[in-house]
C-alpha cells in the first residue's frame, strides 16, 4: 500500500518500520526526486528516494501549511 496523495514540506508522516531510535514519525523537509526527512524523536536527517518513501509511509499524522493552501486553491 502506498500514499497516493501529494506530500508537502512540513507534513508529518508515520512510517511502517521504526527508526533505530524507536521513532515512527518523520517530518518532510525536502521534496523532489529524493524526500528529505527528520526523525521527530532523535532529530536525524535522511534522504530517501520518492518511490521508497511512498511505499514505507503509512499515513499522515499532520499536514503542513502548504497542503492546506493547496486544498483551498483546489476548492476555488
Amino acid at each position: 500500500m502506498e500514499i497516493y496523495e501529494k506530500f508537502f514540506i512540513g507534513d508529518v508522516v508515520h512510517m511502517r518500520k521504526p527508526h533505530p531510535c524507536g521513532g515512527y514519525e518523520w517530518q518532510i523537509v525536502r521534496t523532489g526526486a529524493d524526500i528529505g526527512l527528520i526523525c521527530l524523536k532523535c532529530g536525524r536527517r535522511i534522504l530517501i528516494p520518492r518511490r521508497k518513501f511512498a511505499r514505507q509511509a503509512k499515513f499522515f499524522v499532520s499536514r503542513g501549511d502548504e497542503a492546506s493552501l493547496s486544498a483551498e486553491q483546489d476548492d476555488s
